[in-house]
């Protein structure tokens, strides 16, 4: 009796002892209702990587050092995991709560290319739809307070990955396959895609379901997949962030069904869209019901990218409430914001906002479809039509030195496109068209002016935007 009782107090002590965890709120304001953000301090102890076996050395595994380095700094109540100065080869680093992965200036993490080592599968998601995976690189699950933080750098090793982009008939009659079993609600426990061809590639960052989370400071060069995945996450702020990855499908940062996010001081080089809010694909969004909600990107520069700022084309579960101000894209994009939706989405966008915001060259300043559907309009049949809500499109204050177009809004005639409004929005040369609208009510256009059109349509111009 008297060990039981010995043995409960030391357990009581143990508690009693452990740091606690703080909170410092960031104030972002938005033309709409934004909770502070809730950021992590997170205690002042270090858990060194060497200290648990970590060396770095070419042909050095360090996947198991850094877990037991993770599980100690968690187990001792939070703190940070550094990565001292170095080339650290490593497989999938898994988070727990209250754990900064700290990386010290000159620190590398070399991710393996072995898909081998990002077996067993885990619970992620592919284009908007759960399934299991091979482990991101960067993977966390369920976890609260945790972040990604120093000058260091995230360098995977490309060879396998780059060999995996081809995406060949195998991989697509694997997604074929997912679509199907989440359109006829298979469980996602039964989805279970990494296996034999199918070249599902893993994310770089994935976090998923996560509370108050922090990315700061840190360089990206290469990513297999999406590059920053934030899947359901609440609270959370991205800055002071290098990210570089030019491989398919390579976005800079995916925001999807997750709430209360800032992005900001954040340079973007990207061979896909460079800042995406997204909510989930049709049967899988629909039943998480979760919308992405209250989002503020500020003060980036994205040196290239398809899109400068794109919601969907997966947002079945809703967009409302973003609002990028204050960046730019020095160089070209394709499109500066592009709104991207399907018969088969459903949910709605609504509330989006840009503002102050500079560019070289684009096809499109602003462009919304209705209608995208990539390969899938071919490969896989519409189990049910849902049309997508779009209302409250407001851009202001665009310098854009050329475009292919200044808008294109493409509705859907069962429900329009709702209150878009383009106002002071200046293009110095326009080598096609100045608009194309279907489908768009309350379309109001205001001071959007430009200086050239590259061909003799000058003076039929004039009278869609006013120009004198």
């Amino acid at each position: 009796m008297v060990r039981l009782v010995s043995v409960l107090l030391v357990s009581i002590l143990m508690v009693a002892c452990k740091p606690t965890i703080g909170y410092e709120t960031v104030e972002v304001n938005a033309p709409f209702p934004m909770e502070p953000i809730k950021v992590c301090i997170f205690p002042d102890q270090d858990f060194v990587i060497t200290e648990y076996g970590a060396v770095a050395e070419e042909g050095q595994d360090n996947t198991a050092a850094i877990a037991k380095t993770i599980a100690a700094c968690n187990e001792a109540g939070g703190g940070r995991v550094v990565v001292p100065a170095g080339t650290w080869v490593t497989g999938p680093i898994h988070y727990k709560s209250n754990v900064n992965l700290h990386l010290e200036e000159g620190a590398v993490l070399s991710f393996t290319d072995n898909p081998q080592d990002y077996l067993p599968a885990v619970m992620t998601s592919w284009e908007g739809m759960e399934c299991y995976n091979y482990s991101p690189l960067l993977y966390a699950f369920e976890c609260e307070n945790i972040a990604l933080t120093g000058k260091g750098k995230l360098q995977p090793k490309m060879d396998t990955w780059k060999v995996w982009f081809a995406r060949p008939k195998a991989h697509m009659d694997a997604l074929a396959g997912l679509y199907h079993q989440m359109s006829n609600g298979v469980s996602v426990e039964e989805r279970q895609v990494a296996v034999g061809e199918n070249n599902f590639r893993p994310h770089l960052i994935h976090w998923n379901r996560c509370k108050n989370v922090l990315l700061d400071g840190i360089q990206i060069e290469g990513s297999p997949f999406w590059t920053i995945h934030m899947y359901m996450c609440d609270g959370g702020v991205a800055r002071n962030l290098h990210v570089k990855a030019h491989g398919h499908n390579n976005d800079g940062i995916d925001l999807e069904m997750t709430r209360n996010f800032l992005v900001e001081d954040c340079t973007f080089d990207q061979g896909d869209d460079a800042v995406v809010v997204k909510s989930g694909r049709n049967q899988d969004a629909w039943r998480l019901n979760t919308p992405s909600e209250n989002i503020v990107v500020r003060n980036c520069t994205i040196l290239a990218g398809h899109v400068l700022l794109g919601i969907g084309s997966e947002m079945a579960g809703g967009v409302r409430n973003v609002y990028m101000h204050d960046c730019v894209a020095p160089n070209s994009v394709h499109r500066l914001m592009f709104l991207k939706a399907n018969h088969r989405r459903g949910g709605f966008i609504e509330n989006i906002h840009m503002e102050n915001v500079k560019t070289g060259s684009t096809l499109r300043v602003l462009e919304i479809d209705t209608d995208v559907l990539y390969q899938w309009r071919n490969i896989v049949p519409t189990y049910e039509e849902r049309i997508t809500k779009i209302d409250g499109i407001y851009m202001t204050n665009v310098q854009c030195e050329s475009a292919k177009m200044i808008y294109e809004l493409k509705g859907d005639e069962r429900l329009p496109i709702q209150n878009v409004s383009m106002k002071d929005v200046h293009v110095t040369s326009v080598s096609d068209s100045i608009n194309k609208v279907v489908y768009a009510e309350n379309v109001v256009i205001e001071n959007v002016t430009f200086d050239h059109v590259e061909n003799d349509q000058l003076n039929e111009l004039n009278k869609y935007i006013g120009n004198k």
